[in-house]
C-alpha cells in the first residue's frame, strides 16, 4: 500500500500527464467566413485561445440563441447593424460588459449606452455620383435628394434592406416622423426606376447614366471600383456644412457583444477587446474595405483616398430604437 505522500505524487503526475484542454471562445457570425477567419486565427496563434465559430444570417442565429437559452454555446455574438445589435439586446440575448479597453477604443455613438455591445467597423451610406453628369457643387444633404431638381435623376436601393431602414430610422430621430416623411417621399417621385435589389446594381445604374445619383455603404464602392477603376463613379459627403452637432454623414455599424449565457464570458470579453486594439481593427476593417471604429487606427489606403469625413454623431442604437417607425414610415411614403 503506498504512503499517503507517495499516493499524493502518483496522483501529481497522473494529472500532470493528462493532455491541458485549451480555452475555447465560441462565436455565433452573421459575418462571412472569409472576413472573420484570418482575424480570429490571429487571435488564436498569440493567445492559444481556441475560437469556434458558426456562420449564418443574423436572423437565424438571434432565433438559435433564445431557442438554446442557458444551453446555448455561444459566448458572443456577431453581426452587421446596430439594428441588429439593438434588436438582441432587446430579446435579453446580450449581457454588459464593463471594459475600460473598450471604452477608451469603441467611440460613445458606436456602442449600447448599456455596454451590452460594441461596434468593431464602420461603415458610412453616402452619395454615390456619375462624374460625367453631376458636379459635386449640385451635391449637399441627403435631404436635398428630395428636390425637384433631382427628378428622374436618383435610384435608390429597395426599403426592404436594413441598410436603409437604419438610414431613415436615424433620421426621423434628428428630424422627426413628418419631415422625415416628406423627405423620402420626394426621394420616391425623383426616383426614374423601381427600387433595385443591393448597392451594386444601384450603382451600376448610376455608371450607365440611367440614373445619376444614389446612396449606398462605401464598401460596395470600393469592391466596384476594384474590379472597375475607370468607371465614372465619385463619392460625395452629405451634410458636412450643416451647423447643427448631429450633422455629418450617416454611419453605421459591425459590431459584437457577449452572450447572455456564455460559458466562458472571460474569454469573449478578452476577444471583443482584441478586436478593438489597433492590430485587429486594421485586419478587421481593411477585408472589407471598412472604417475602423477605433479612432486611433488609420483607415486603408484604399478607404483612406475617399478623403475624410464628419460622421453623424447620433447613438447608432436609434437605427434600432426606430426601426419599426421606418419601415411603416417608408411604406406610407410608397418606398418599396
Amino acid at each position: 500500500m503506498l504512503k499517503p505522500n507517495t499516493f499524493l505524487a502518483a496522483l501529481a503526475l497522473t494529472f500532470a500527464s493528462l493532455p491541458v484542454l485549451a480555452e475555447e471562445v465560441v462565436v455565433y457570425s452573421a459575418r462571412n467566413e472569409q472576413l472573420i477567419k484570418p482575424l480570429f486565427d490571429t487571435y488564436a496563434r498569440e493567445s492559444g485561445v481556441k475560437i469556434t465559430f458558426i456562420t449564418d444570417k443574423e436572423g437565424p442565429l438571434m432565433a438559435r440563441l433564445k431557442a438554446e437559452g442557458k444551453n446555448t454555446p455561444a459566448d458572443m455574438l456577431l453581426t452587421v447593424d446596430a439594428g441588429n445589435l439593438w434588436q438582441a439586446s432587446e430579446e435579453g440575448l446580450l449581457r454588459p460588459v464593463q471594459s475600460g479597453t473598450l471604452q477608451a477604443n469603441v467611440p460613445a455613438h458606436l456602442r449600447d449606452p448599456g455596454s451590452e455591445w460594441f461596434g468593431l467597423s464602420v461603415r458610412a451610406r453616402t452619395v454615390v455620383y456619375n462624374t460625367a453628369r453631376v458636379k459635386p457643387s449640385e451635391l449637399s444633404t441627403y435631404e436635398d435628394l428630395a428636390s425637384p431638381k433631382w427628378k428622374g435623376r436618383l435610384c435608390l436601393r429597395t426599403s426592404k434592406k436594413v441598410y436603409n431602414q437604419s438610414l431613415v430610422a436615424m433620421m426621423i430621430y434628428e428630424y422627426g416622423e413628418d419631415k422625415t416623411e416628406n423627405i423620402v417621399r420626394g426621394w420616391v417621385g425623383n426616383l426614374v426606376t423601381a427600387p433595385f435589389p443591393d448597392d451594386t446594381k444601384a450603382m451600376q445604374a448610376v455608371a450607365a447614366g440611367q440614373c445619376d445619383v444614389t446612396l449606398v455603404n462605401t464598401y460596395y464602392f470600393g469592391r466596384m471600383m476594384e474590379k472597375s477603376p475607370n468607371l465614372p463613379l465619385a463619392i460625395f459627403w452629405p451634410n458636412q456644412n450643416l451647423t447643427n452637432k448631429t450633422a455629418g454623414v450617416h454611419v453605421n455599424i459591425s459590431g459584437a457583444g457577449v452572450t447572455r449565457y456564455a460559458k466562458n464570458p472571460g474569454g469573449a470579453q478578452r476577444l471583443l477587446e482584441w478586436l478593438s486594439s489597433d492590430k485587429a481593427q486594421s485586419l478587421f476593417a481593411d477585408v472589407n474595405l471598412e472604417y475602423p471604429v477605433n479612432p486611433a487606427v488609420a483607415p486603408d489606403k484604399t478607404v483612406a483616398a475617399w478623403g475624410s469625413f464628419k460622421q453623424n454623431l447620433i447613438n447608432v442604437k436609434e437605427a434600432g430604437s426606430l426601426q419599426a417607425q421606418a419601415v411603416k414610415l417608408m411604406d406610407r411614403a410608397g418606398y418599396k
